[in-house]
């Protein structure tokens, strides 16, 4: 998980992963490349595409893994996503297939979001995606008739400069449907990375405490204050996409980085690297030595998932037990340890009362931790050590010990009540090809690395299978580059340049190239541009703008 400033959260899958493979008769999964960066889920969704004949449509630019088990792939182009969406559901409402039942019962605001809907008939609708007006009535024809439906998304729906609006326009899309509430149905974004949910469940995000308990919320504050002992400002914070550009703006003056290499994950690299050369002091905690090490003026180390215990709250909210194996190596200690030492040491520093009740810090264990996230953490009061080392299966909210926890939400009703219809228009990504960057670069993982690759870069099995940055390149354009047999290209955008082996296949469309950030010396964030979501603060590491060249200087 990101360091202490982080981006706001996306949410949390209503349904369970079991639940979607068990029940769901169709699934929609958009911007998500699930069988290689959620494996496990992505196998769950396969066998039931094979065992029970569950129609699958996925909507991806690139001919990803699954798409050999769907019965429909649309290939949109880039940052059309909310297009693409509002077309479909126009031939929903044109042929009646929208559930007016849940619409009534259920929902506010239908009035206003068809209204924009209509705005997308399929003829519009394919100019501006590049999706054939019979692909579009073939999705809704399956959207519309076959129940119910689960829809996934990941980062390739949230990283983009409307990544809130594509989220908000999916959920339109499921309560049209009536796919709220039941089994088989939902929305379910898969997080990025292990234990996002139960970092942003805990407070890891600059508007709310833990429980997403706004810091605006007067209540809110002064129960934490209560408890933690100090006075808590009543502002939102700043997202890591806004603190660390901050330094250069005078405005950022001290770094404590947990688990985060910014050099590798955040866009624009050199605009990083600048950044960290130029703040006054950068604490990073980690368990091997990374690119952001570098720029370290103190490095403390943290253990690895085996040295340590606690929980880990998964992508469908199911919090788990984790038991150290071994005994931590060298002088390396668990975070929570670490955090805790900083903590007293600022507090004892500040010389407030010694009575004041900030002993809250003295834990233990784990389980003194869990025990004030019980008292403090409504959807998580329910959710102990104890019932959790039973091996009870537990999600939130689980508001009670009493409590069975919370397979599937907005059961009878959402949690505001009556769900909101929003009209969502499509915006164009920020940045789009012209003469002088005639291609679109789309980032992401593969298979055998994860996210900077600090620890599957150091795994000889991995590298044997994928030992260097590829670009895929459309053997269409590869014809017109000249390419004919040479390997290396050079992919620049406004920001910088890299060089890497293409790897000439159709998985990507003519016009586009993909590219991933796992090797340092050609990771993608070389070229991504910092166009952040307005309301998220996400970069939109999905869409930005490349010329593509060839090297000259190789062997043929």
């Amino acid at each position: 998980m990101a360091g202490l400033a982080t981006s706001f959260g996306s949410g949390a899958m209503s349904n369970s992963m079991d639940d979607v493979a068990n029940f769901a008769q169709a699934m929609f999964v958009i911007g998500s490349n699930t069988t290689e960066q959620h494996p496990v889920f992505g196998t769950m969704l396969r066998r039931a595409v094979k065992n029970r004949g569950v129609k699958l449509i996925v909507a991806d630019p690139r001919r990803i893994d699954l798409t050999d088990f769907a019965t429909l792939h649309i290939r949109q182009k880039p940052g059309t996503d909310i297009a693409l969406l509002n077309g479909i559901m126009y031939i929903l409402l044109e042929k009646g297939w929208e559930d007016k039942k849940f619409i009534e019962e259920r929902c506010e605001g239908f009035d206003e979001f068809k209204a924009m809907v209509m705005q997308y008939p399929p003829e519009k609708t394919s100019v501006i995606t590049g999706v054939p007006v019979e692909t579009l009535y073939r999705a809704a024809e399956i959207m519309g008739t076959v129940k119910p439906m689960a829809v996934m998304w990941a980062m390739g729906i949230t990283q983009h400069i409307v990544g809130v609006r594509n989220v908000m326009t999916l959920a339109n899309l499921q309560m049209l449907l009536g796919n709220m509430g039941l089994p088989g149905g939902g929305v379910n974004p898969l997080r990025g990375q292990n234990n996002v949910q139960g970092a942003c469940d805990m407070g890891g995000l600059p508007n709310v405490y833990p429980a997403y308990q706004a810091v605006t919320n007067e209540e809110a504050r002064k129960k934490f204050e209560a408890s933690w002992g100090v006075p808590l400002p009543d502002k939102v914070g700043m997202t890591v996409t806004e603190v660390i550009p901050n330094i250069l703006e005078g405005k950022t003056h001290a770094l404590y980085i947990l688990g985060e290499d910014p050099v590798m994950s955040d866009p624009d690299t050199t605009h990083i690297r600048k950044c960290l050369e130029a703040v006054d002091f950068l604490v990073l905690q980690e368990i091997f030595p990374s690119e952001t090490s570098a720029y370290a003026d103190v490095l403390l180390p943290g253990v690895s998932f085996a040295e340590k215990s606690g929980t880990f709250t998964n992508t469908e909210r199911r919090v788990q037990m984790v038991r150290k194996a071994i005994e931590p190596l060298g002088e390396a200690r668990p975070d929570w340890q670490i955090t805790r030492e900083l903590a007293v040491r600022l507090l004892e520093s500040r010389a407030l009362d010694p009575d004041a009740p900030y002993a809250t810090w003295q834990y233990r264990d784990t389980t003194d931790i869990m025990v004030e996230i019980n008292a403090l953490t409504p959807s998580y009061s329910g959710i102990t050590h104890a019932r959790l080392e039973k091996g009870e299966r537990l999600q939130w909210p689980c508001p009670n010990v009493e409590h069975p926890g919370t397979p599937i939400l907005h059961v009878g009703k959402f949690s505001r009540g009556i769900g909101k219809f929003n009209p969502i228009d499509h915006i164009p990504p920020a940045e789009l090809p012209d003469d002088d960057y005639p291609f679109v670069l789309s980032t992401g993982r593969v298979l055998y690395h994860w996210h900077g690759g600090q620890m599957t870069r150091r795994a000889k099995g991995l590298l044997a299978v994928y030992d260097q940055a590829l670009i895929e390149v459309n053997p269409d354009d590869a014809a017109m580059l000249g390419l004919n047999g040479k390997k290396r290209v050079k992919v620049t955008s406004r920001r910088g340049q890299i060089e890497a082996e293409a790897w000439v296949t159709d998985r990507v469309p003519p016009g586009m190239v993909y590219a991933n950030f796992h090797f340092p010396e050609a990771s993608a964030n070389e070229l991504t541009i910092a166009a952040l979501d307005p309301v998220a603060k996400i970069p939109e590491y999905k869409v930005c703008a490349v010329k593509v060249e060839i090297v000259n200087n190789q062997q043929m």
